[in-house]
C-alpha cells in the first residue's frame, strides 16, 4: 500500500492519516483472539493499571506471539512509512494498549518523539506511529485524541510525570495544550475494528479514561528509519528495542495464513533485555 501525493500532502499538514476499516474482520479477529492469552501472562512486558489488575499496555508481543509477529511485517503498515522516509525501517517499539472497559486509565498529553529523544537518544523525528484498532472505537471508550499540525512545532518542553499513571510519560502542561488546541483544534478518529491511524512522532496526542462497558484495545507500532536508530540503551529492551534489522514484509495475506516467523522470546524475556544499559550503541 503506497500513499498518494494528496495523502502525503495531508500528512505533512496535519501530522496524521486515518484509514477506516483497512483490515478486515477475519484479520482482526486473529489478533483479538490472541490478546487474552498475552494479557494473562505474568511477564514483565505486561504493565498493569495502578488500580486493579487490568493490563494498561503489553510490550514486544511481536517477539513471542506469532499473529503479532506477522502483523509487525504487514505491508499495509510498513510500506507507507518506508515511502515517507525513503529508507528501510525497524521496530522501535511494539505495544498492545488495553484501555479496558471501566478500568482503562488516561494517557496524558504527550509527544512520543520527546520521550525517544530524551530517554533513548534517537537523533531525529524520523520515526512513525501506527495505531490499529482491535475493537470498535467510539466517543465513549477513550478514543485517541490528536492535535492537528502540532508536529510542525518540533519537540516541546515537557515534564516527566511519574505519578499520574502506572507508566511514566514526558507530558505537556495545561497552558501548552490550551495554546495548541486554540491553534489546531482536537480530532479523535473513530471507526470499526481494523481501522488504522498513521501519525507523526511529534504529533501531540492523549486519550481519556474508558468508563464505558466496551474495551478499546489497540496495537501501537513505532517504526524508525534504520539510519536514525537509538544511541542510548537506558530503558529495558522490551520497551525500546535494540535490534535495528530492517523489517522484511510478508505477503498481504499474512494475518490469514500461517507464515513462519521468528519468535525469539517465546520461552521468556532474555535477561539482558530486562535491564537498561547506559553505553552507546
Amino acid at each position: 500500500m503506497l500513499l498518494t501525493k494528496e495523502q502525503i500532502g495531508r500528512f505533512d499538514a496535519d501530522g496524521y492519516l486515518f484509514f477506516p476499516a483497512l483490515f478486515g474482520k477475519p484479520e482482526i479477529q486473529v489478533l483479538l483472539d490472541e490478546v487474552p492469552t498475552l494479557y494473562a501472562q505474568r511477564r514483565p512486558e505486561n504493565v498493569r493499571e495502578k488500580t486493579g489488575d487490568a493490563v494498561r499496555t503489553n510490550f514486544a508481543a511481536h517477539l513471542y506471539s506469532a499473529p503479532f509477529a506477522r502483523l509487525a511485517r504487514h505491508p499495509r503498515m510498513v510500506a507507507p512509512i518506508k515511502q515517507i522516509f525513503g529508507e528501510d525501517v525497524y521496530m522501535h517499539q511494539f505495544k498492545i494498549n488495553g484501555k479496558m472497559a471501566i478500568d482503562g486509565d488516561v494517557w496524558q498529553w504527550h509527544q512520543d518523539y520527546g520521550t525517544w529523544r530524551r530517554d533513548d537518544d534517537m537523533p531525529e523525528a524520523r520515526a512513525m506511529n501506527v495505531a490499529i484498532f482491535l475493537d470498535d472505537v467510539n466517543e465513549f471508550n477513550g478514543p485517541l485524541m490528536l492535535i492537528p499540525g502540532s508536529h510542525r512545532l518540533g519537540v516541546l518542553e515537557a515534564g516527566h510525570d511519574l505519578t499520574t499513571t502506572s507508566y511514566p510519560l514526558w507530558t505537556l502542561d495545561h497552558g501548552t495544550i490550551e495554546k495548541l488546541v486554540a491553534r489546531g483544534g482536537i480530532v479523535a478518529p473513530k471507526g470499526p475494528a481494523g481501522s488504522m491511524i498513521l501519525f507523526h512522532s511529534c504529533l501531540v496526542h492523549a486519550s481519556t479514561s474508558n468508563l464505558s462497558p466496551w474495551n478499546r484495545v489497540s496495537v501501537y507500532l513505532s517504526l524508525c528509519a534504520v539510519s536514525n536508530h537509538i544511541r542510548r540503551f537506558k530503558r529495558p529492551g522490551y520497551i525500546a528495542h535494540r535490534d535495528f534489522t530492517p523489517i522484511e514484509c510478508l505477503p498481504d495475506d499474512c494475518l490469514l495464513k500461517d507464515y513462519d516467523v521468528p519468535l525469539p522470546w517465546k520461552d521468556g524475556t532474555p535477561a539482558e533485555q530486562l535491564r537498561g544499559l547506559l553505553e552507546a550503541a
